[in-house]
């Protein structure tokens, strides 16, 4: 049987590599997300309205909306972009009002930020809506530079201390 001293030692030990591991994963991995948005016809404004929303984003991302009909056009001045920080304090959901739309058009919310781009577009006519949403990443730094496997050992190093104590 192992002493009191042997056990605060190996559990000294676990937490060490615990918090090894779980700082190899945030340089790794990095600290982001990005998401799906969704655009639906926004039925609560005075007027016709498109609300564009994703659950989660970080790095805070930008928001543009455009076109198809309206090519070039500078839509910043009819619409409203907020960000409301999750309940887990890292990650933002992001809404996005396009005021003042014309049926008959196809218009495009894309959010961005350094490591991934979404779209969603949403088509408005007077019969049907149609929408369709894109992901795409644009950065390494999204994808894992350390493997999950490695990850998981370093997670499940700590249990072969323990299992040594018994």
């Amino acid at each position: 049987m192992a002493s009191l001293g042997q056990i605060i030692f190996w559990s000294i030990i676990s937490i060490i590599i615990i918090l090894a591991g779980a700082i190899a994963l945030i340089i790794g991995f990095g600290i982001s997300a990005f998401s799906m948005p969704e655009v639906n016809l926004d039925y609560n404004a005075s007027s016709e309205s498109l609300r564009c929303e994703a659950p989660r984003w970080f790095p805070q991302p930008t928001v543009v909306w455009a076109s198809q009909v309206d090519q070039g056009a500078n839509f910043s001045e009819v619409s409203n972009t907020s960000f409301e920080l999750n309940s887990e304090n890292v990650t933002m959901k992001v809404v996005s009002v396009l005021y003042n739309v014309t049926v008959n058009n196809t218009y495009s919310c894309m959010i961005e930020n350094d490591i991934a781009k979404a779209t969603g577009d949403i088509k408005v006519t007077d019969s049907e809506i149609k929408r369709r949403s894109s992901l795409q990443l644009l950065n390494s730094r999204a994808a894992p530079s350390v493997s999950p496997r490695s990850a998981v050992g370093w997670l499940l190093l700590p249990l072969s201390s323990y299992v040594m104590l018994k």
